[in-house]
């Protein structure tokens, strides 16, 4: 019978279960199966009781976040399928397995969460009391492990989402959220790298924001902290503890990886990663280059790295920069009420500085203080003065070795695998001495770190390749335009 009930609740029909998966269907054809994945596989059936449809969600971040964006348009599928105009989102208790699981989302669909939403209000996490850890390692009343200072205002309702960051906005966002305490993390180790200000630190501690407020024990580091705390512990004859506290945490976030130094620190950071990663606790590294590029870190550490999720944090596009603007001239005009700045103005600014979002919120400092200072209105002329110094002092484009090779390979016609491989044939000899040239005189790699990055090759060989190629320059003037456009193209903004 269509209304009996189903064998594992007693709290809705066959039927009105039925009704549910088609308000599924419904709500991933219209959100497409990205934002679908994020968001919406966890959210199940409870109850149909009444004139109400109760669902759940297994946590507080999930239910506030579904609430905050979705909850319209799920009433919306729920009244057409249903005929009832009351949904409820509420928290689903841990230990309670799932009922409904949506099981139509594979895990490589649920992985490609590259079309996260932006969020519409502003939410600051209140971590609860630090725990104290004693320094023999167990919980009590001795001193607490403490970890670099969090801004109250760096949580995932402030980051600004856009083409350039999207993935690795969600994957955050997936990593922060409660699950099942016998499976382990979906990404882990979940690494980003970004420029500086393109907000790599802002979305790092928004995870420790929401990861405290899911009651994780969660530690926020930079390199130089792990550092100092490990050197100290050392000095102190604490190594034990230091390394006990920090093993028995749920979330270890690491911040400017790359200035992590010293052989027994990157040994035991690499005995911290493995003891953490092997008990199922997340782990998320930041830095300013992927894996590949940070040649003075451990190979094994590298190799923990490499083996987790990589995600970059691209450069800002109009849009992005455009939202960041707006929210900075928002922000300050919460203290200064008469702050305007016409859109003309702000579209400049967004054409002008194409740096980083640092360089953006200094714009804005600048036309304030012209604006609070001066008493005239905000103009064109005003907003050229004000920002002279942020255009003058962009920083050229940093080119990869990486780029180099693709597209010294995609000119010649041949493969980046080519030039990096034995062979020796004229046709691959050539583009290989020209990238090595241009990565010699592009980029600061050293010769022997040059060398490695063209498939092991020794130092005498790229200086060999540089010679050469200044050599058929002096001769060549198709060589010199050929390589000129090729640097034009590495180095354009």
């Amino acid at each position: 019978m269509s209304d009996s009930k189903t064998p594992q609740s007693n709290d809705y029909t066959n039927e009105d279960l039925q009704r549910w998966e088609r308000v599924r269907r419904r709500l991933r054809a219209e959100l497409g199966d990205a934002i679908y994945g994020s968001w919406f596989t966890r959210l199940e059936l409870e109850k149909v009781e009444g004139a109400g449809v109760h669902l759940t969600v297994p946590t507080k971040f999930l239910r506030s976040w579904m609430q905050a964006h979705y909850l319209d348009r799920i009433k919306a599928r729920v009244l057409s399928e249903f005929g009832m105009d009351r949904v409820t989102i509420e928290l689903r208790s841990p230990s309670r397995k799932s009922k409904n699981r949506d099981v139509s989302a594979a895990p490589e669909s649920r992985a490609e969460t590259t079309q996260a939403p932006l969020p519409d209000q502003k939410t600051q996490f209140a971590p609860p009391p630090r725990r104290a850890v004693s320094k023999a390692g167990g919980r009590g009343d001795g001193e607490a492990f403490i970890g670099s200072p969090l801004d109250r205002r760096l949580t995932f309702s402030s980051f600004l989402v856009g083409p350039s960051n999207q993935l690795a906005y969600a994957a955050a966002c997936r990593a922060v959220e409660l699950r099942d305490p016998d499976s382990a993390p979906l990404f882990n180790p979940f690494y980003t790298h970004a420029a500086v200000g393109l907000g790599k630190t802002h979305l790092l501690q928004a995870m420790a924001h929401a990861a405290l407020e899911n009651k994780r024990r969660v530690v926020y580091l930079t390199a130089e902290k792990f550092m100092s705390g490990f050197v100290s512990s050392l000095t102190a004859q604490t190594a034990i503890a230091f390394k006990e506290n920090l093993r028995a945490i749920d979330m270890l976030i690491i911040d400017d990886v790359q200035f992590l130094q010293g052989k027994s620190i990157q040994q035991e950071f690499c005995h911290t990663l493995n003891a953490l990663i092997d008990a199922g606790r997340q782990v998320v590294v930041a830095a300013d280059r992927p894996p590949s590029d940070l040649e003075t870190l451990d190979e094994r550490v590298l190799s923990r790295f490499k083996g987790g999720l990589c995600v970059d944090i691209g450069a800002l596009d109009d849009t992005l920069r455009t939202k960041i603007l707006e929210a900075r001239i928002a922000a300050a005009r919460e203290n200064q009420n008469n702050f305007s700045v016409p859109r003309e103005v702000i579209d400049y600014v967004a054409r002008t500085i194409t740096t980083n979002g640092r360089d953006l919120e200094g714009a804005v400092n600048r036309l304030l203080a012209h604006s609070t200072l001066n008493g005239a209105p905000i103009c064109l002329a005003t907003a050229e003065t004000a920002i002279r110094d942020l255009v003058r002092t962009q920083d050229p484009k940093r080119v990869k070795i990486d780029d180099i090779q693709k597209l010294v390979a995609s000119h010649y016609n041949i493969s980046r695998a080519d030039i990096l491989s034995s062979r020796r044939t004229a046709n691959v000899v050539r583009p290989r001495q020209i990238a090595m040239y241009l990565a010699k005189t592009l980029t600061l790699r050293s010769l022997p770190e040059i060398g490695r990055r063209f498939g092991g090759r020794d130092h005498t060989t790229v200086l060999h390749a540089v010679r050469k190629v200044e050599e058929l320059a002096a001769k060549d003037q198709a060589l010199v335009e050929v390589i000129d456009l090729l640097k034009r193209i590495l180095t354009e903004q």
